[in-house]
């Protein structure tokens, strides 16, 4: 099979190789067939990020490169004069567990880590695991942390329902059934604009600036069939907006966004619905409700609501001078976090979307 090596500039190790996974034969099937391998490994979103935020993805394995993979620990290299020079594993992922076998191979890549962020100057290496994982190495780590929602698809639909919370949770859904909301689905240029436009303005609620809308258009070309964009509407206006993609037994609400003077319709809690009565029937295993900064208590509640199982998610950051960081990357409870958002609460949408554009291939 034909991996295609990438220079890196750092002394080879005799053991650890460098493939490009968005060139390597071998790694699609080494994704599909790993049982920890998830969405944020796959080829697809690897080039959605490369092709929107010119990031380069690299991974490190110990496979020959005639033998099968495997093992990989796969990264993004930032190089940003506002964010610093960056390893991350991965960008805008919510978790990306090491596809590793034992510990000793852990400490193989974290030798050539090591000598990557010294050689290199980085400011820091992140691993974003979604179970514990640490290396040995000399760098300073420093940790953030996040929690984690997953749904088993297992027990039958009714029993699911039943999980739920009565009033908070059912009791919405049964609304935006008799408010006879719409629900639609689809990855057309219509929707994709119908959901931009409703994200955009939840974003400028939360007052953060939104990615560009090329992020969502490459995922959109890049994942085909595998991506829906779901929206709930009454009277032919959006209320509810949601952006899932399927991956193996797996279903992953990435994005959402809702017109908040029409919560009180349920129809977030319709997406949500749909999505797992259609993932159950589709035969799939897990519902991944994603990433929760730990300061948003709120989101939190909601998502253990649905009967999702919460766990601690902590990235972890590798660095020789200590642990910088970027305003957007700070827990929403951090002051500078908070004069970020005030500063960004007074500018325009049109202004605020413009400065999404130009920020967020330095924020990774």
């Amino acid at each position: 099979m034909n991996a295609a090596a990438i220079a890196w500039p750092v002394v080879q190790s005799p053991v650890v190789s460098r493939i490009d996974p968005l060139q390597d034969s071998r790694w699609d099937h080494f994704v599909a067939t790993h049982p920890r391998a998830s969405v944020f490994h796959s080829s697809t979103w690897l080039k959605a990020l490369s092709l929107t935020y010119g990031y380069r993805p690299v991974a490190l394995t110990t496979s020959q490169r005639d033998h099968d993979l495997r093992n990989a620990l796969v990264f993004c290299r930032i190089e940003s004069w506002l964010t610093g020079r960056r390893l991350v594993s991965l960008p805008f992922s919510d978790h990306c567990e090491p596809l590793l076998q034992s510990g000793d191979e852990a400490q193989m890549f974290a030798e050539v880590l090591e000598e990557e962020a010294r050689q290199e100057h980085r400011w820091y290496i992140e691993m974003r695991p979604l179970t514990s994982f640490e290396i040995k190495t000399s760098l300073r780590c420093s940790h953030v942390n996040y929690s984690f929602h997953h749904l088993d698809l297992a027990p039958e639909l009714e029993v699911l329902f039943q999980n739920f919370h009565k009033d908070s949770i059912q009791r919405k859904i049964r609304r935006a059934e008799r408010e006879h909301l719409s629900y639609e689905d689809g990855r057309t240029a219509e929707f994709l604009d119908r959901f931009y436009r409703l994200f955009k303005m939840t974003r400028q609620r939360h007052r953060l600036p939104p990615p560009p809308k090329t992020w969502f258009r490459n995922l959109v070309e890049c994942f085909g069939g595998a991506l829906k964009i779901r929206l709930a509407a009454k009277q032919g206006r959006t209320v509810a907006a949601m952006l899932t993609l399927q991956h193996k037994d797996t279903l992953v609400y990435k994005y959402g966004c809702s017109d908040p003077g029409l919560n009180r319709f349920g129809g977030m809690h319709l997406l949500f619905w749909n999505a797992i009565q259609e993932a159950k029937q589709a035969g799939l295993s897990t519902f991944d409700f994603g990433r929760t900064d730990s300061g948003q208590s709120g989101l939190i509640t909601f998502k253990n609501r649905w009967g999702a199982k919460e766990s601690p998610l902590t990235y972890s950051r590798y660095s020789v001078l200590g642990h910088p960081t970027h305003v957007f990357d700070l827990p929403v409870d951090s002051w500078k976090s908070r004069a970020a958002k005030r500063t960004l609460a007074h500018l325009p949408l049109a202004v605020l979307s413009a400065v999404g554009s130009v920020l967020y291939k330095h924020v990774g």
